[in-house]
């Protein structure tokens, strides 16, 4: 859908107008990421430069692999998503922000949407952690396991 049958861009497509183009946060329709269950396409939103995904709902794997790879979903409801796309309607006025930590959609009129999020998520994507560095949270303790373990069964 982004290029023509040529190669070339195709002007119609959304990311690919100038208000657009280096957006960095998807204002998306229903149910996204519905048949993208396995990591390729969180990371293909990443690799485009998306941060972000809005909607009002997502494909359950998708949505457990998006914060996985430190890609942000956030839900909303049918009418705060109505008027995202009302906004975005405005092109390079339309610029949204993300705070994370406050759990807020800053909109370009200078409304506010509130989102909820898990708390462990919300603090992994905080501190930009995945399962490696959950259990690196842990070295110490795992080194003073190890150390201990050897200790007690040297021929393990």
């Amino acid at each position: 859908m982004r290029y023509k049958d040529d190669g070339s861009e195709n002007p119609d497509f959304v990311l690919n107008k100038a208000a657009y183009k280096g957006a960095k946060i998807l204002v998306a329709g229903d149910n996204f990421g519905c048949g993208s269950s396995r990591e390729h396409a969180p990371w293909a939103l990443m690799d485009y430069g998306i941060r972000c995904v809005i909607s009002t709902s997502f494909a359950d794997i998708f949505y457990n692999n998006c914060f996985q790879n430190g890609l942000l979903p956030i839900v909303v409801s049918k009418d705060d998503l109505e008027k995202l796309f009302d906004d975005a309607s405005r092109g390079a006025n339309a610029t949204l922000t993300i705070d994370l930590e406050a759990q807020e959609i800053r909109g370009p009129d200078g409304g506010s949407i509130k989102f909820d999020i898990d708390p462990f998520k919300k603090h992994c994507m905080l501190n930009g952690l995945d399962g490696i560095g959950l259990t690196m949270e842990k070295k110490s303790s795992i080194d003073a396991f190890e150390k201990k373990n050897v200790a007690a069964r040297p021929w393990a």
